[in-house]
């Protein structure tokens, strides 16, 4: 189990098939629309460059989850992992769209980034997550900093219950 991190240009959300999302597009304004709510419509902003956003981390989840049990309700779990699309407003409960991943084949679920943000910044105060210590920009940033050292070098001198299991954070 991991987690793998991609950004959707507007493109990508117009376009039908198996290399676009426009079938999830279709079906989350048709939910939205049912529950009396404005369509979502992904739009570059302008004289935004586009731009493509990527993490791939898949260390044990084992801490992560012990973490997230300790510090969440089931419900709260819930939120932070069981999705598939994140849009970014906010959605007061998820929505489950009879539209197949392209990693399951099962249904896509989508959530606002807004609640899952909020339950990731929880568990990174709780570790103590050292943020102005862990790199930002380029696509894999954050995996390589895992990966290539840069946060075993950081916790020996910023140590903390993030340090302790590295995989957790």
């Amino acid at each position: 189990m991991g987690l793998y991190l991609v950004s959707v240009t507007a493109q990508d959300w117009s376009q039908l098939g198996e290399d676009g999302y426009g079938d999830v597009a279709a079906a989350l304004n048709t939910e939205l629309e049912r529950r009396e709510l404005p369509p979502y419509e992904l739009r570059q902003a302008a004289g935004e460059a586009p731009g493509w956003f990527e993490e791939k981390v898949s260390p044990s989840m084992d801490g992560f989850v012990a973490l997230c049990r300790a510090r969440l309700t089931d419900a709260e779990l819930s939120t932070l992992l069981d999705w598939s699309v994140l849009v970014p407003f906010a959605l007061e409960e998820e929505i489950v769209l009879p539209v197949g991943t392209a990693y399951s084949g099962e249904d896509t679920v989508v959530a606002g980034a807004p609640r899952v943000l909020a339950l990731s910044e929880r568990l990174a105060r709780a570790v103590e997550l050292p943020l102005d210590a862990i790199p930002a920009g380029d696509n894999l940033t954050l995996s390589l900093w895992f990966l290539e050292g840069g946060a075993e070098r950081t916790a020996q001198v910023r140590t903390g219950p993030w340090a302790e299991d590295k995989d957790a954070a």
